[in-house]
């Protein structure tokens, strides 16, 4: 018996059409929710035909996925930069990537937060695809705090002898809850606190 596999019908994928999508999705996603983020919104967006979104994603759930991993990576590539300071002593380092991150909310009046975070509470319990996702770029991002903590602790910088692995882990949570939290009172005292907390009490 021959099995015929059907191909997808239609104009073949474009790379930049494709980009532009995410883009536009990461923008609206990121300031209007998963459940508000409509897939006609995106392609006006993006200026393309309705058409064009089907033609290179079969569901929003997957594209959602896809915006979720470029946001992952523009995030990445700044943390990176800090981290590589190594004319900096490791704890520093990370303490001016959240003296950045900071600076940077405040600068854009204490809105939208961390997409990551967002989606966690929004869609997590609603879709696996994206939950599964969304835990990856965590452990991938604490993974970073933990490497950073760890070469500050050989190096002497800190006296907290608490494994490398569980402080990433904690401050990542810190930083989402007090991005919640800075949301919800339009304040940027509960991230200026977590520093304090972290900085003053926890990384010593």
């Amino acid at each position: 018996m021959t099995t015929h596999i059907a191909s997808r019908r239609g104009p073949k994928p474009n790379p930049l059409i494709k980009e532009t999508l995410i883009k536009a999705g990461l923008n609206i996603l990121h300031t209007e929710g998963y459940a508000a983020a409509g897939v006609q919104s995106i392609v006006e967006n993006a200026g393309v035909p309705k058409g064009t979104f089907y033609n290179h994603f079969s569901s929003k759930e997957l594209f959602s996925a896809d915006v979720i991993d470029e946001y992952f990576a523009l995030s990445e590539k700044r943390l990176i930069s800090f981290l590589n300071k190594t004319d900096q002593p490791a704890r520093a380092r990370l303490a001016s990537y959240f003296d950045d991150r900071i600076q940077a909310l405040a600068a854009g009046g204490l809105l939208r937060g961390c997409l990551i975070g967002n989606l966690t509470a929004e869609v997590a319990d609603h879709s696996e695809l994206i939950r599964e996702k969304l835990a990856e770029h965590m452990n991938s991002w604490s993974q970073y705090f933990a490497d950073c903590i760890r070469a500050a602790q050989s190096a002497g910088e800190m006296r907290n002898t608490t494994d490398a692995q569980v402080l990433g882990r904690f401050i990542l949570n810190g930083w989402e809850g007090a991005l919640l939290r800075m949301r919800a009172d339009k304040s940027i005292e509960p991230l200026l606190e977590f520093k304090m907390i972290i900085f003053g009490s926890l990384l010593v």
